[in-house]
């Protein structure tokens, strides 16, 4: 694989680099520090986007991506974590986008592609179960069959922002006999249907963005289910292999390890000098530095991959293990950084009570992180998919 950019190349990227300094200025970053103001921040970001034609990197030109090859994707993913500016809400348009316009009709295709591209309707994703996560085949919303509708009962658990939502796709089951991944549809869900109830979940760090989401005698139109019925489970996977090549978050990783420098650079550590300075520390990061670098090349072969008209395969599982592990290694540095600051939490969107520059952040984001190897399936999961369709065991 040749990594050097040519003369187009590099011109692309100080066309997106010009961009980034421009669009995500004081105003926008600010519009971000408050945690009440989310997602009204994430839409003004995303329609400067869509504005540009960037909201959907990865999207092929006649559903309204840009048609960017891989090398593209690559850069402005890079641009943008190295900008500081934060990348989109995925469930749209990195999930359940790619799914419709992959096997959605076209009277779907026209209704909802749009709409995501322009920030009009905000998804959460309805998966995970009270008693089906990483065994996701053993989930139990069921939906029966009554005419021209669906009649969903059920519950989804650590919904990720469905308390700000206007639809959500729902994996639910439609029939008993044969696997259990026969049994599964795919469904699209307005959440102001009758008989959808949020439950707030708060999380370690005092955060909320996690919720439970019940279903009592919910309504749903036949014409929301996406492809055919009982076959959910495989357009579930199409998105599950999209989710996880994201999870790996190499380009933001790239962006903290940048930052991590910054910071041990100026941290004093005892005996003098500052924490970069100090040898056990230096090992720690090169560690992350190679690992990043083979996590890189891992990203761009899936990349090119999806622009020959492919879909991720076993890599974003390589993907989701090792960027996860990054990230939590990179956390982890961070606390190091500031372990001296790390017993008083302030309340979100407060100023960190201790005066130190990043302690509470860097608590808020350990803490969280700490959910990245099971969230969109566990990594030993991963291992298991890994074994079965790369080694063959």
């Amino acid at each position: 694989m040749d990594n050097r950019f040519t003369p187009e190349e590099l011109a692309f990227q100080a066309e997106v680099r010009q961009f980034f300094a421009e669009n995500w200025n004081a105003d926008m970053e600010a519009r971000f520090a408050r945690p009440d103001n989310f997602r009204e921040a994430m839409i003004a970001w995303q329609r400067a986007l869509h504005k540009q034609g960037w909201m959907a990197p990865a999207w092929p030109a006649e559903y309204g991506g840009p048609g960017w090859t891989p090398a593209q994707i690559y850069i402005f993913d890079t641009e943008r974590a190295m900008s500081g500016a934060p990348d989109v809400l995925p469930f749209g348009p990195r999930m359940v986008g790619p799914v419709i316009y992959t096997f959605g009709n076209d009277e779907q295709k026209k209704k909802y592609l749009p709409r995501i591209l322009a920030s009009e309707d905000w998804w959460c994703q309805g998966y995970s179960e009270p008693g089906a996560g990483s065994d996701l085949a053993a989930l139990k919303t069921r939906a029966e069959r009554r005419g021209d509708e669906y009649i969903v009962n059920g519950a989804k658990i650590w919904t990720s922002y469905a308390h700000l939502a206007d639809w959500i796709f729902c994996l639910v089951r439609t029939m008993d006999t044969g696997t259990r991944q026969e049994g599964i549809t795919f469904l699209l869900i307005d959440m102001r249907s009758a008989g959808i109830q949020v439950s707030p979940i708060i999380t370690m760090d005092g955060h909320h963005s996690l919720n439970e989401v019940s279903f009592e005698d919910v309504r749903v139109p036949a014409e929301n289910r996406i492809g055919e019925e009982h076959k959910g489970w495989t357009y579930a996977k199409a998105l599950l292999a999209h989710e996880r090549t994201g999870i790996a978050g190499v380009a933001d990783s790239k962006s903290s390890l940048v930052k991590l420098k910054a910071l041990a650079a100026k941290e004093p550590r005892g005996g003098g000098g500052a924490m970069l300075d100090d040898p056990a520390f230096q090992r720690r990061i090169a560690d992350i530095e190679i690992e990043l670098m083979a996590l890189e090349y891992t990203e761009l072969r899936v990349l090119a991959q999806m622009q020959t008209g492919g879909t991720p395969g076993p890599e974003s599982s390589l993907l989701k293990i090792k960027g996860t592990q990054v990230q939590l290694a990179l956390h982890e540095l961070r606390l190091q950084l500031c372990g001296n600051y790390m017993g008083m939490q302030a309340p979100e969107g407060e100023p960190d009570p201790s005066g130190h520059e990043f302690a509470d952040t860097a608590r808020r984001q350990y803490m969280y992180g700490r959910a990245a190897p099971i969230f969109g399936g566990t990594n030993e999961i991963q291992k298991n998919i890994i074994a079965k369709f790369v080694l063959g065991i």
